[in-house]
This record gives structure tokens, sequence and C-alpha cells, in this order.
């Protein structure tokens, strides 16, 4: 390159790699786009959306000329370069835009027959023999145009992994409530240390595939809530058996549809709202208040599976918010966040069974998008362990004696007893009333100390005493599931009694 040329960039490439046909330069400019922000996917949807008007004209044109003289060998090429970059320009768009399609109950048989007929004008299909049992009967609710388009990629997929000629089976069938789509074929197979990514874009066996089809059956299999895999080749009983089985398993047409998780996001700035909506919205349902008081107006009539909140609203804080919310609701997850953290609200939110404390300005919007996942996601608590009116037993986890006496006499106070424990060997019991942890715990420092002491308290709450409170050690401790972080200065044993009641109280019998 000359010097002063600017690099094109990776949609200009890929624009470039399109138009002249070359696949591997295309997938090569596709991963350099991914690697790009997450505006660049909906402008490369826009764009590839404008590049159709174009590549419709060839292949009107090429048709034309195939028609007018003679099916050659050259023009065959190019009319099936062209069909191919259409179906690029398609699956890109469907991965770019992310958009659910409007669905309705339908026969399945429909659009596989559709995808049928498209499969077949292709000329490199001649060589394919494709079998289709489909009978009318079975019905989903679904997209049709997006269930032709998952067929086609999928039928596509099985005609370019074989060299010559082959055949294709596509399969329907009723399992037990469910519909399932087979499409078979009798290739090579598929390598085994591909099986397990085949599903990621840009993941493919085929050197003259994008890598790109399946990761769109993968999509649309989502959005219609079934399920898309590679199954054994002997589910179909065909003689000899096929190669390659995939499995769509759609979902009984008189189930109820899984419900969209709901996520409420309270901030006073308009701004940070509409980040987390774009952010969120085509996962969940993203509900806005800008005060706390408004946030729980909703709460009392409409329940949601995360909380996310500002700590400083105008009015009713993010800890009061937090506080009314599991008032409401005592299994209710929020996270907070906070432009201005500190340790004294990082052990109020630790009180109040905060999941996490997010800090503004946010240093990867992929890292908060990964923990809204996590926390939308998140099974239920599993109920505290019942304890027994005679337990008295707290595990505690310090190999420091004075401080263990000291532990012993402040929960001698609330009359429980303290089994000390001063190596990570630790033997089963039943649950304890609650565990003490040392952060310095040296048999098993900081982290590894908070997965043992989540262990062994089996659902019991677990304290942690760190002997120099930081930040760290707090955040650490909440993201664990702690009920406290205290530090181990408080040289009153009254004191830290009061602290380990109010953190065990749940848990006292």
């Amino acid at each position: 390159m000359l010097p002063g040329m600017e690099t094109p960039s990776p949609l200009a490439q890929l624009l470039q790699a399109l138009e002249a046909g070359d696949l591997p330069a295309a997938r090569l400019a596709a991963v350099a786009l991914q690697r790009a922000n997450a505006h660049t996917h909906q402008v490369a949807a826009e764009v590839l959306h404008e590049l159709r008007q174009p590549l419709l004209g060839a292949k009107a044109y090429a048709q034309l000329l195939a028609e007018e003289g003679g099916s050659s060998g050259p023009l065959k090429l190019l009319l099936a370069q062209v069909e191919r970059m259409e179906q690029i320009v398609s699956d890109f768009i469907r991965l770019a835009s992310e958009r659910p399609a409007p669905q309705q109950r339908q026969s399945l048989a429909a659009p596989i027959w559709a995808a049928a007929k498209v499969f077949g004008v292709n000329p490199d299909s001649a060589r394919i023999s494709l079998e289709v049992d489909a009978p009318e009967d079975l019905t989903i609710q679904g997209n049709a145009r997006l269930i032709e388009q998952l067929t086609l990629n999928l039928l596509n997929n099985a005609r370019d992994a074989m060299a010559g000629r082959g055949r294709v089976k596509v399969t329907l069938a009723r399992e037990g409530a469910s519909v399932a789509l087979y499409v078979s074929d009798w290739g090579p197979g598929i390598p085994a240390e591909l099986r397990e990514r085949i599903f990621e874009p840009y993941v493919t066996a085929n050197k003259r595939g994008t890598g790109l089809g399946l990761a769109v059956c993968r999509r649309i299999a989502q959005e219609h809530h079934a399920q898309i895999s590679l199954v054994s080749p002997t589910v179909l009983r065909e003689v000899p058996p096929p190669a390659t089985v995939f499995r769509v398993l759609f979902p009984p047409t008189d189930a109820p549809l899984p419900q969209r998780k709901r996520l409420l996001v309270v901030d006073d700035e308009a701004i940070i709202r509409t980040v987390f909506k774009d952010l969120m919205d085509k996962e969940c349902e993203v509900i806005e208040a800008a005060t706390g008081e408004a946030a729980l107006e909703l709460l009392r009539s409409t329940p949601v599976d995360l909380i996310v909140t500002d700590k400083n609203l105008p009015g009713l804080s993010g800890l009061e918010l937090a506080q009314h919310a599991r008032r409401l609701n005592p299994a209710s997850r929020v996270i907070l966040m906070t432009g201005y953290p500190s340790l004294v609200t990082t052990q109020q939110a630790l009180q109040l069974g905060v999941v996490d404390y997010l800090l503004k300005p946010f240093d990867d919007i992929r890292q908060v998008r990964t923990l809204l996942r996590q926390g939308l996601l998140a099974p239920p608590a599993p109920p505290a362990p019942t304890v027994s009116p005679s337990a008295r037993r707290v595990d505690v986890l310090e190999d420091n004696p004075a401080t263990a006496r000291q532990i012993t006499e402040a929960l001698t106070l609330l009359g429980l007893e303290a089994r000390i424990l001063s190596s990570s060997e630790v033997a089963a019991l039943e649950a304890p009333v609650g565990v003490v942890v040392s952060w310095d715990f040296a048999p098993a420092y900081g982290k590894k100390a908070l997965e043992l002491a989540k262990a062994l308290s089996q659902g019991a709450p677990f304290v942690v005493l760190a002997e120099h409170l930081t930040m760290e050690t707090a955040l650490a401790s909440l993201r664990a599931g702690a009920a406290a972080c205290l530090p181990k200065l408080i040289s009153d044993a009254s004191a830290l009694s009061r602290e380990l009641g109010l953190a065990f109280k749940k848990a006292l019998p």
C-alpha cells in the first residue's frame, strides 16, 4: 500500500469481496466486521439490503441470457455465483438485524416444499437426489419465510458437503406432542473436532461455504423456541444410514410459548435508560422508570425478573428501592449501579442481598450485557435449608487462633457453637446455622475461601471477615452471595455478635 493511503474499512472490504464473488475474502472481512462496534452490524445489514438490488438485476439478466443462448457452462457458473452471493447477503442480514418476525399457526410442509423448489432451481443442485417426506397435517407456530430459509440453508449445507453426486432427504415427523424436521445426507460427514462448534458463525468444514448458513439456522430456530442439533444417523432407520442428520424440534403448538424475561431499569438520566433498552430490548422486555417511586409503583403491579437501579436517585434511593422490592418479593434480584462507589454502600448492598454492583461509566458494555443475561437467566434461589430447633453449629474457617477465639466468643453470646476449621479439608455434616469465613484464610485465600464457605454453608448464610476490608473484598463477597462482609478490626465481641446475629437472623432457630 502506498504511503498516505487508508486501509479500507471492514464493511468496504466485505462489499468489495461480495461484488468480486471472492468468498474467502468475504469471510475474512466478515470476521473483522464482527469485531467492530455493535452499531456496525446494523449498518452492515442496511448496506447489504441495498446491495440486493444490483444482485437481483445481475441474476435476472443471467437468467435471460440462459434462455436466449442456452445454458452454457460459463453462464451456469455465473448464475450459480450470483445466487450464492444472494444467499450470503441474506444470511448476513439475518445475523445482523436480530429483529423478531411475526408468527402464526401453519402447516410445516408448505415452507419445506418452497425451500425444495428454490434448492432445485440452483444448477449445482442437479447432481443431488432430493427426497421430501412432508405430511400436510403437521403444524407449528412459526414464520413461513424464515422456516423456508432455515430449510434451504440445511439443504445447501448438505449439497456443498458433497463433491459429486449425492443424496439428501427431508423428513417431517411427529415426536410426542412436538414436530421434528430432519435433513439428512449421505456425504462425508462432519469432522469430530467441528461437531461442537458447527453452529458458530464462520465455522465450516466446506471450503466453498461461508460458515454462516448453520449460524442463521440456529438463530431462526431460537426465534421459534425450537432446538436444532446434530443427531445420531440411526434415528431415521434408513438403509444405508446417512452420514449426517440435522434435527429441528419445534415446541407443541398448544404449549404456551416461553414468556420473555422482564428487566426494570431505574435511572433519572434518559440516556442511561436508552442504553439499557438498546442493549437488551432484543432479548427481553425492558421497562423504564425515572424515579424510585415510579419503579416501586410498577413493582406492585408488574412482576420483573431483574432490577437495575442507580444508587443516587431523586427521592427514594436505589438502596431504599432494593429494600422495598425485597419486601414485596423476597426473591427479587437487584443490581445496583453508581458513579460514586463507596465501601459503605457496598456493605449496605450486601445486607440487602443485591446481586451485583455496577460502576459508572461502564468499562465494557459487552460485560454489562453478559451480567444482565446471567441475572435474567439465573434460576430461583433454592430455599434455605431446614434447621433443627436444636441446631446451634456455625462453621468457622479461620486459621488465626486469636481471631478464632474472638469469633467463638461472639457466637456464644448468640447461643451458638463454633466449629473451628483451620484446614480446607472439612468433614461433611448436616447444614449449619451459618458459616464465618476469613478472607485471609491461608489454606484457601480470598475468592477460594468464598467458594469453600458457600459450599460448606449448603444454602445457609455465610459472613466474610477481612483483615483489610476493601472494595475488592466487599464486591467479591457480594458477587459470591455472602450475607455480610465485616472488618476483623471489630475488637469488641459484643459488636461482632450483633453483626453476626443480623446476618444469621433468618437461619436462627
